[in-house]
């Protein structure tokens, strides 16, 4: 049995005293915190084992080469890919998507076919696309949402049709915490012969995936957001998609032969790792999921379950607050967005921190899905493995204490 109370104490970083106050970190959908062992980790490959990789034959490159190497395989093994070959390293989700729209995207897309996204989508999930439409001349459509933020199907059949040729949609949306259905989409796309993008930035970090029970063309996530460095991505992409698409930046390592004349490709996944790789990012993001893999990321998202329901429970009890999003917690990931009448997000947060409660506020980089929820931005709570009722009841005591303030201010 997982004591999520003890695991606090691998974080470092939890134990600073914020504004007199002991951290209390509400933000972990914009970034995670780091345990001990990822930041060891870290210190230990720059201490003992730095080098290029791929490249040379002395001990200390095919130490960091073995490292990196084998930080594939264990993503591989973390999301059920067929093989480590499927799994690119990126700086995150947001180039991830970028490479699928400008190397997949700008090859395989025609001036009658259709992309479809939803209206959950974060702003990675909607430029790279609005971008390729302009130089494929193809069109983007959207999947609506209801007034709780799920996903309105009615009409899909007539928004996903015999033109659509790509769909990309996220797992979890991060500005108000909705889990989609991705395997009903996904199946849906396969009837019509459509190439499906997740973006699993907000899935990943915080319940179980399977891209081979999904059966998704392409899958991204990124690191910082499960305990990882920042600058660290994953790409997963089928085998023959990926083999087909061409490089997305070309310099060293993604070459096979170089002439004066011209230039051959090296395999994947090699042909869209061009440069030196965040090499030390790789060897954080492996040591990141070892720890995630030994507490279970089913028991992550159980618990992350009960602290929802908590906290959504706790803030329905103040007066004229408006929660964003699903109201049943199964189909909400940890993270909760909302507002308070009369108190700007922004004066929220900012009181908050001030007791050293760190959350979100604005738009979370998701605008026109605030806007088309009728806000202009939200304050925005999100769960971690490190994160306690406890610390729930000092956030909603200091809500309460910020309308007094507010009111009388």
């Amino acid at each position: 049995m997982i004591d999520f109370k003890t695991i606090i104490k691998d974080f470092p970083i939890l134990n600073r005293i914020i504004n007199e106050n002991k951290l209390i970190y509400f933000d972990n959908a914009a970034t995670s915190q780091k345990p001990k062992v990822v930041i060891d980790a870290l210190s230990d490959f720059y201490s003992n084992n730095n080098a290029n990789i791929h490249r040379g034959v002395h001990t200390l490159s095919m130490e960091a080469t073995y490292l990196y190497d084998e930080a594939k395989d264990k993503i591989a093994e973390f999301i059920n890919a067929p093989n480590s070959n499927s799994i690119i390293f990126t700086r995150g989700t947001t180039e991830s998507l970028n490479l699928i729209a400008d190397s997949w995207g700008q090859s395989n897309l025609k001036e009658s076919d259709t992309i479809v996204i939803t209206e959950l989508e974060h702003h990675s999930n909607i430029v790279p696309w609005q971008e390729l439409i302009k130089k494929t001349k193809s069109k983007l459509r959207y999947i609506p949402i209801n007034t709780d933020g799920t996903l309105n199907l009615a009409n899909i059949n007539n928004i996903i049709t015999k033109n659509t040729k790509l769909i990309s949609m996220t797992h979890v949306s991060n500005g108000i915490g909705t889990i989609n259905n991705i395997k009903k989409i996904i199946k849906i796309a396969k009837s019509v012969g459509a190439t499906t993008v997740i973006d699993a930035a907000q899935s990943v970090p915080h319940m179980p995936i399977d891209v081979s029970d999904l059966d998704c063309d392409f899958l991204t996530f990124s690191g910082h957001k499960m305990l990882a460095p920042t600058g660290i991505g994953v790409l997963y992409g089928k085998k023959e998609l990926l083999e087909a698409m061409p490089p997305y930046q070309k310099g060293g390592d993604m070459i096979l032969e170089v002439t004066y004349d011209k230039a051959t490709w090296n395999e994947i996944p090699f042909k869209f790792e061009a440069g030196t790789p965040n090499i030390a990012g790789a060897i954080g993001l492996s040591a990141a999921t070892n720890y995630l893999m030994k507490i279970g990321m089913q028991n992550i998202r159980d618990h992350e379950i009960e602290i929802t329901k908590y906290a959504y429970n706790n803030l329905m009890n103040i007066d004229g607050i408006e929660i964003l999003g699903p109201e049943n917690i199964d189909i909400r990931a940890g993270l909760i967005s909302f507002n308070i009448p009369n108190i700007h997000p922004h004066d929220l947060g900012t009181f908050l921190d001030s007791k050293g409660i760190a959350i979100r506020t604005g738009h979370h980089c998701a605008m026109p899905l605030i806007k088309k929820l009728g806000r202009h931005s939200s304050a925005r709570a999100s769960f971690y493995i490190y994160n306690t009722n406890h610390e729930v009841d000092k956030f909603t005591a200091e809500i309460n204490n910020s309308i007094k303030y507010f009111n009388n201010v």
